[in-house]
């Protein structure tokens, strides 16, 4: 399925020159977006070779608050990092709702993701 959007204008703008202004200024801002893949982990490396060449970021759909130790399934801020990931997504309702995760960890999680140098997308 194809994704598209569409800018009514209504009956605005009342002139040629403001629709003329109106339609820079709306590539400008497309131009400007950052497209963000937030793919499940075990598709991450793949999708860093996909974007490469692209605009395209490659984000990830959480992090564990530790850089390293033993925490079996849990994959760290330095990790993402390392393989090319730059936004993280942290405190998703679904993983507050199933996994009963609290603001404290969701805070702690997003220091970290921070203190790594990754955006953090906190929901």
């Amino acid at each position: 399925m194809k994704k598209i959007i569409i800018f009514n204008w209504k009956m605005y703008p009342s002139s040629l020159k403001e629709a003329k202004e109106l339609f820079n200024s709306i590539l400008k801002q497309i131009k400007n977006l950052e497209i963000v893949v937030a793919a499940p982990f075990i598709y991450l490396s793949e999708f860093v070779g996909l974007i490469n060449k692209t605009k395209i970021k490659l984000g990830a759909q959480d992090v564990f608050y530790k850089d390293e130790g033993a925490y079996t399934g849990e994959i760290s801020p330095t990790m993402l990092k390392n393989l090319g990931v730059e936004y993280i997504i942290i405190g998703h309702s679904e993983r507050r709702k199933y996994l009963d995760e609290t603001d404290e960890m969701i805070n702690k999680k997003v220091s970290a993701a921070l203190k790594t140098g990754l955006k953090v997308v906190l929901c």
